[in-house]
């Protein structure tokens, strides 16, 4: 029996792939649990489709993280806080932060893709990576001076 599966199944494949099973363990098992459909002809060219199309996006969304990874990678943004002894800042410069900063820049980016490991408490330069795509990231230098 062919079937194609909708998610991944340990030890058969990826979501998307047609597979061939046996037919109780399609028909008892993998359908019911909505783990696969039966593959027909219909359901094949169906997925094909539904295959080039959600290429085409990753295309554009590919290269539109590119253009802006590009852009990220020439700016620079300046946050001013308060500081104390030691160069220490009262509170802290967050991804909320450095969004907002790029933002008075002209470039939106969601805070989320902000890769801050740890809030920044000390006074400096900092690169900061922001993840724009599963295979694209860009790093913006970030100053933090006194206010």
């Amino acid at each position: 029996m062919r079937v194609i599966l909708k998610e991944e199944v340990a030890q058969l494949g990826d979501a998307g792939d047609v597979v061939t099973v046996r037919a109780g363990y399609g028909r008892n098992f993998l359908i019911p649990r909505g783990l696969a459909i039966p593959a027909s002809e219909g359901s094949v060219r169906q997925l094909e489709h539904q295959k080039r199309v959600a290429e085409a996006i990753r295309r554009k969304q590919m290269k539109g993280s590119l253009d802006l990874a590009q852009k990220l990678e020439s700016t620079a943004v300046s946050i001013r806080r308060e500081t104390g002894e030691d160069d220490k800042l009262f509170g802290s410069v967050t991804n909320r932060d450095i969004a907002a900063a790029l933002a008075e820049e002209g470039i939106e980016v969601d805070r989320r893709l902000i890769q801050l490991d740890e809030p920044i408490r000390n006074i400096g330069l900092f690169t900061v990576p922001i993840r724009l795509h599963r295979e694209v990231t860009a790093n913006v230098r970030v100053y933090v001076i006194r206010a």
